[in-house]
């Protein structure tokens, strides 16, 4: 098992298709970060070999691809250290099926059975960022799919409730976060368009499909001064992002537009 969770820190001063059901892989990164640069220095990976299943490695080349991502992402305006740090830190290959490795760290999303995808890192990037996620924070995530977003919200200190309405991703993405030591994210198979209301409220809420509008409950489960950032729309989304301001207040911000997949409601199980 994982010896030690990521954390990036946000204080300056502090420094696929399908994956296969029962995916069990463990790693160990270390980061820091400081004013000027991050740095990423990893032990070499610790990974465990699953009967019938191939070993997932986090080689040199893979972290090469991960900080030239990174550059891209610097290039297209993402400028938050912490979530750079998150997203150098997290493997994105992890969350693919093996025959897009060598593609994991393009700006694109690609599929992951169900109908689903992973996003490309600059919308996971632009989301959180978003998000401005405090160590701490109790967020809701609506659309576990590969799980990579939920593991970036978690190396940013985040006590993440994901949900998801397809059974299969659910039981993948869970073994997977499960077996590379995400502890303080928890997994529901749930209709993710009432939300979590056993768990709220939330600091901040995130969703990562195009709804038509934004649904209610999910308003409704936002603490006070609580962020909600969720695309909205049909073919195109915009992406909306919703503070709390009281009880019955809320402050709309329209950013930018965006392709997701459709926010649907209701389950769907094998």
């Amino acid at each position: 098992m994982v010896e030690s969770l990521i954390f990036a820190r946000r204080s300056l001063s502090e420094g696929g298709v399908d994956l296969t059901c029962g995916q069990k892989y463990s790693f160990k990164t270390y980061f820091r970060t400081s004013f000027f640069n991050f740095q990423t220095t990893p032990p070499p990976p610790r990974l465990r070999r699953v009967k019938n299943q191939q070993k997932l490695t986090d080689n040199y080349r893979h972290k090469g691809q991960r900080k030239r991502m990174v550059d891209a992402l610097r290039r297209r305006g993402i400028s938050d250290e912490a979530v750079l740090a998150a997203m150098a830190a997290v493997p994105r290959h992890f969350f693919l099926d093996r025959d897009f490795e060598d593609h994991a760290y393009e700006d694109k999303p690609f599929p992951i059975g169900c109908e689903q995808t992973i996003s490309q890192p600059f919308t996971v990037a632009y989301q959180t960022v978003h998000l401005n996620i405090k160590n701490g924070d109790r967020v809701l995530e609506i659309g576990t799919g590969s799980g990579y977003q939920a593991a970036i919200l978690a190396a940013l200190g985040a006590k993440v409730f994901t949900v998801e309405r397809q059974e299969v991703l659910y039981f993948n993405t869970k073994n997977l976060l499960d077996e590379l030591g995400f502890k303080t994210v928890k997994c529901f198979f749930r209709d993710g368009s009432k939300g979590l209301a056993e768990k709220a409220p939330f600091d901040k809420i995130i969703v990562t499909a195009g709804a038509p509008v934004v649904p209610e409950p999910l308003k409704e489960q936002l603490a006070i001064g609580g962020i909600l950032v969720i695309p909205v729309g049909e073919s195109v989304q915009k992406m909306l992002k919703i503070k709390r301001i009281s009880a019955t207040e809320f402050q709309e911000e329209r950013l930018d537009d965006f392709r997701f997949v459709p926010f649907l409601e209701g389950v769907s199980r094998k």
